[in-house]
């Protein structure tokens, strides 16, 4: 009998759990819980003495406010998409001087060092971006794709590419791989000088193609101590030099239009570059107010440029909601083959520019920013709760004489 009764309950408990089995609902959270929106707007300003559309002299004056808007909407538990748009409105002494006797003051003779206030002055760059990334059930992989349009006078710009990251041990480890492509095209716009020079030698091929692949791996050393190393590679094939530049020669006789000299060419560039570079975040978490974020990265590429970066930036958590961050970065770097000063360069030479970017320069670049976070969303614009508030100003020096000014805002919202 009790044989009987003891096999009665084995059936009916094995039965209850099967039942239990079947009737189970795994849970999964979300990836994003919410649509997030980011508003976004920076305001950039510069000055120096170095423009390239005027060979390496002049006023490299420029003025940039770039508003963004950033969605993210999530799909399902596992698919998020996300959409990037904004504009980047500027106005540039040096490109204004692609024709720098355009609309200008009449009452001044044109010149390197004065702006035209003709067409090429100003402009705005339209870009949008959308992107997928999908996790899996037990969120140790991450797959994303992404394109990309961006649209100004002078160029076009479309990209597409993906990513593949993989977390390991617990996820105290992660792999990181993306890769992006993009297919560029010029609308050549050349200095006014050439336009109606029968003998100019104009572009013929307009493409510009990038190719991009990067690797990463990430690792938790101890409860305080995070790394990251990046590995990049670029290959660019195309036109990689800018039409509308100007080049001097030291064994051509200078002309002279007023004041400003004629160009003898535009800058020449080779039609291919290969790009690498190996980065390293440090991240140590000293307590609870400060937190210490160091980054070092080298870069060389096959027209000899050599460049070595290092920063560093302590947040300082002062109340439950606000935190500053001090940062300071310092960048070096050593010239192209192809770079030399106004008016150095040969006519026999094979390629040459005279912009700065491609010179041999330092820089120094100080930061203070401050950030505001309500994970409770306590503030709110109709049904979107605040998360977040940033604020943030750069200054950045070359040892060149270009000096820079940077400040951006940036507020997350969240959809309750």
């Amino acid at each position: 009998m009790r044989i009987i009764i003891g096999a009665v309950l084995l059936i009916f408990s094995l039965s209850l759990k099967a039942q239990d089995s079947k009737d189970t609902v795994y849970f999964k959270k979300k990836v994003l819980e919410t649509i997030d929106v980011d508003i976004l707007m920076s305001y950039y300003t510069q000055s120096g003495t170095h423009a390239a559309v005027s060979g390496g002299i002049g006023d490299e004056s420029l003025q940039d406010i770039t508003p963004t808007l950033v969605v993210s909407v999530p799909l399902n538990e596992d698919d998020v998409l996300t959409v990037d748009a904004g504009i980047s409105a500027y106005t540039s002494a040096s490109s204004s001087n692609i024709n720098p006797f355009d609309s200008r003051n009449s009452t001044s003779p044109a010149s390197p060092y004065q702006a035209s206030s003709g067409a090429s002055r100003s402009d705005v760059l339209a870009h949008v971006s959308g992107s997928y990334s999908h996790s899996s059930d037990d969120r140790n992989t991450v797959s994303s794709g992404h394109v990309s349009l961006s649209n100004e006078f002078d160029y076009f710009s479309f990209g597409f590419g993906g990513g593949y990251n993989k977390s390991l041990n617990d996820k105290n480890t992660e792999l990181g791989l993306k890769a992006n492509v993009f297919l560029d095209n010029w609308r050549p716009q050349y200095p006014v000088e050439f336009k109606r020079l029968s003998s100019f030698k104009r572009l013929t091929s307009t493409s510009r193609n990038s190719y991009s692949l990067g690797l990463s791996y990430a690792q938790v050393i101890s409860k305080k101590l995070q790394s990251l190393v990046n590995i990049d590679g670029i290959y660019q094939k195309g036109l990689l030099s800018t039409p509308f530049q100007r080049v001097y020669f030291a064994d051509v006789a200078d002309r002279y239009q007023e004041d400003f000299p004629i160009a003898d060419d535009i800058e020449r560039l080779p039609d291919t570059r290969f790009k690498f570079a190996i980065g390293a975040f440090i991240n140590y978490y000293i307590n609870d107010i400060f937190v210490l974020r160091t980054f070092t990265r080298y870069y060389q590429d096959d027209w000899n440029i050599k460049s070595w970066t290092a920063s560093v930036e302590i947040p300082v958590k002062i109340s439950e909601y606000f935190t500053l961050y001090p940062s300071y970065r310092f960048y070096n770097q050593t010239a192209a083959d192809y770079f030399a000063p106004y008016n150095v360069h040969l006519s026999t030479d094979t390629y040459y520019t005279s912009d700065y970017d491609l010179s041999e320069f330092s820089a120094n670049q100080y930061g203070f920013g401050l950030s505001y976070t309500d994970i409770f969303t306590s503030a709110h614009l109709w049904r979107f709760g605040l998360k977040s508030i940033d604020l943030k100003y750069n200054y950045y020096k070359r040892n060149s004489g270009l000096k820079a000014h940077l400040v951006s805002f940036g507020m997350k919202f969240q959809l309750d």
